[in-house]
C-alpha cells in the first residue's frame, strides 16, 4: 500500500514533466481574431499581408469576445486585432464622444500604448433583421415598428445582449417593451430561419442577410453609431516590428463591404477556408492548406487536451491532497479551506478563465490554472471526508500500539481514505474534460477548437468532431480510475465492503 500511495503522489510529476502541446511560447507576432467569421478573415488578411512583407506573424482563431481580445492585447497576450470604431467608442473608451473620429480614437488609445491604423474601407454596423415575409405580413420597415408588436420574440448574440450599444439601450431608446434572449450569433440565424424567434441582431457585412432573405430594419433614431473596421495593435511594435506596422496601415482603405461580404459569403455559405479567401482577396498563394487529416486533427486535439487536462489534475493533486489533510487535523482552519475551495467552483468557467489571462496570457498556461483551481474542490472535500470518516476504533488501536502520528497517517489513515480520495480526483478528472474545451476560447486548443469552429461555421459534422471524443475521454477516465480504485484498495476492505 506504501508503494502504491507513493506512485500515486509522484504521478503528478509525469504530466509535469511533459510539455504541453500548445504551451510553447513563440517568438513570432500574434494576431488574434474574435469568435466571428469576418474576425477571422480580417486577422488572416492580416497575416498574410504581413507574410508577403517578410513579417513570420501567427494568427490565433476565434479566441472569443471583445473584452478578452482588448485585455489580451493591453497585457501583451496579442499583438495586434481587428476591431471597429463603433465598438471602441462604446465598449473599451467610453470617455470618448459616439462620433469620435480615427484621430481622436488614435489620441486617446496612445495613452493606453495601442495605436489604430485608418478604416479598412467598410462600415460594419449593427442592425436588426427579420425574415422578408414576416416584416411584409406585420408592415414593419423600422426599428419603431417593433414597439406595436410586443409579442415578437428577439434573439441577439450574447455580447450584443450586455453592451452599452446593444440592447439595453436600444430598447430604452425605442421605447420597446418585449423581452429578448441571449444567443451565439450563428445559431441566431438557424433559429431565425426555423421561426424559432422573429428578430435578431445582424452585421451589416453578414452574407446570410441575403441568403436568409432579411429585411433589414430601419435605424430611423440614429442609434447605431458607425462601426468601421479597423486593426489595434501594440504601440512597441512600431519598434520591435516596425514592417508589420506598415503592412497593418497598407491594408487601409482596401476593403470595401462588397469585398467583405463577399468573403464571408465564401467561408460562411461556400465553405471556404478563411486563409483561402483572406488570399484570393490580397492576390497572393494561401500556402499550404491541406492541413491534417481527420486522424492527425483528432490525435493533435486529444493530445492537447490530455495536456490541459492532465497537468491541471496533476497540481491539483500536489495541493489538494496535503490541503484536505490539514483540514482533517485542524477542524476549524480546515472549514476555512473547504470554504475558499468552494467559492472557486462558484465562479463562472468563462469568467475564470478571462481572469487568468493578465498573469498567463493566451493559450494553455491560463487554462490550465483555470482548471487547476476548479479542480481543487472535490479532492480536497473528499481527502478531508475519508481521513475524518475513518473507524475511530481502528485509530485507537493504531495509537494503543504507539506509532506515531506521521506513521498512522501514512500507514492507517491515508490508505482507509485512499477510496475517498480517488474518488475526488475521479470528480475532478471528469470536470475536467468538459470544462476544458472552454480553453479554446483563449488559445488553447484541445476538444473545444473544432467545437467552436463549427458553432461559428453552422456545421455540426466539426461539432461532433469535439464534442464525441471529449464524452468517450471523460467515460474513458472514469473507467481508469475506477479499475485504480479497486486495484489499490486492500483486498480486505473490499471485502469488508461487500459484506
Amino acid at each position: 500500500m506504501k508503494r502504491w500511495l507513493a506512485w500515486l503522489l509522484w504521478l503528478p510529476l509525469v504530466f509535469l514533466a511533459a510539455p504541453s502541446a500548445s504551451s510553447t511560447a513563440p517568438t513570432r507576432l500574434l494576431i488574434g481574431s474574435k469568435a466571428f467569421t469576418e474576425s477571422v478573415v480580417l486577422a488572416e488578411i492580416a497575416r498574410l499581408a504581413a507574410r508577403e512583407d517578410g513579417v513570420d506573424a501567427e494568427h490565433r482563431r476565434s479566441l472569443g469576445g471583445t473584452r478578452i481580445l482588448w485585455r489580451a492585447l493591453n497585457e501583451g497576450a496579442i499583438d495586434a486585432y481587428p476591431e471597429y470604431t463603433g465598438t471602441i467608442t462604446h465598449e473599451l473608451l467610453r470617455d470618448l464622444p459616439a462620433d469620435a473620429g480615427v484621430e481622436a480614437l488614435r489620441a486617446r488609445l496612445r495613452e493606453v500604448g495601442i495605436g489604430i491604423t485608418d478604416p479598412l474601407g467598410f462600415n460594419n454596423s449593427y442592425a436588426i433583421g427579420m425574415r422578408e415575409e414576416d416584416a411584409g405580413k406585420l408592415h414593419i420597415r423600422s426599428i419603431s415598428d417593433l414597439a406595436r408588436h410586443p409579442d415578437l420574440k428577439l434573439a441577439f448574440s450574447n455580447e450584443f445582449m450586455d453592451r452599452t450599444d446593444g440592447w439595453p439601450g436600444l430598447r430604452a431608446a425605442y421605447h420597446l417593451s418585449m423581452d429578448a434572449r441571449g444567443m451565439d450569433h450563428s445559431l441566431a440565424y438557424r433559429a431565425l430561419a426555423s421561426r424559432a424567434v422573429d428578430a435578431i441582431d445582424l452585421y451589416g457585412t453578414d452574407a446570410e442577410i441575403a441568403y436568409y432573405r432579411l429585411r433589414v430594419l430601419d435605424d430611423d433614431r440614429g442609434y447605431f453609431p458607425r462601426y468601421d473596421a479597423v486593426y489595434l495593435y501594440r504601440l512597441d511594435l512600431d519598434r520591435r516590428a516596425p514592417r508589420f506596422v506598415a503592412s497593418l496601415n497598407g491594408l487601409a482603405g482596401r476593403i470595401d463591404a462588397g469585398q467583405m461580404r463577399a468573403m464571408n459569403k465564401a467561408v460562411k455559405l461556400d465553405g471556404e477556408n478563411e486563409s483561402v479567401a483572406a488570399a484570393a482577396f490580397l492576390g497572393v498563394d494561401a500556402g499550404n492548406l491541406a492541413g491534417d487529416d481527420l486522424r492527425s486533427q483528432l490525435a493533435r486535439h486529444t493530445l492537447q487536451h490530455l495536456s490541459l487536462a492532465g497537468i491541471s489534475l496533476s497540481l491539483a493533486i500536489v495541493v489538494a491532497v496535503p490541503l484536505g489533510i490539514f483540514a482533517a487535523r485542524r477542524r476549524r482552519l480546515g472549514q476555512v479551506v473547504l470554504g475558499l475551495t468552494g467559492i472557486l467552483q462558484t465562479v463562472p468557467s468563462l469568467a475564470l478563465f478571462v481572469f487568468m489571462i493578465p498573469l498567463f496570457g493566451i493559450g494553455a498556461e491560463p487554462a490550465i490554472a483555470a482548471l487547476f483551481l476548479y479542480s481543487l474542490l472535490p479532492i480536497v472535500r473528499n481527502t478531508h471526508a475519508g481521513l475524518t470518516g475513518a473507524d475511530p476504533s481502528l485509530l485507537e488501536s493504531a495509537a494503543a500500539l504507539g506509532l506515531p502520528p506521521h506513521v498512522r497517517l501514512w500507514r492507517i489513515e491515508l490508505p482507509l481514505a485512499l477510496g475517498s480520495i480517488l474518488a475526488g480526483i475521479k470528480i475532478a478528472a471528469v470536470i475536467n474534460v468538459g470544462t476544458a474545451t472552454l480553453g479554446a476560447l483563449i488559445g488553447a486548443g484541445g476538444y473545444g477548437e473544432p467545437i467552436l469552429t463549427g458553432i461559428r461555421l453552422d456545421d455540426i459534422g466539426l461539432i461532433m468532431q469535439g464534442a464525441i471524443p471529449a464524452a468517450v475521454l471523460a467515460l474513458v477516465i472514469q473507467g481508469v480510475f475506477e479499475l485504480l480504485e479497486r486495484a489499490l484498495t486492500p483486498r480486505g476492505l473490499r471485502l469488508r465492503a461487500k459484506s
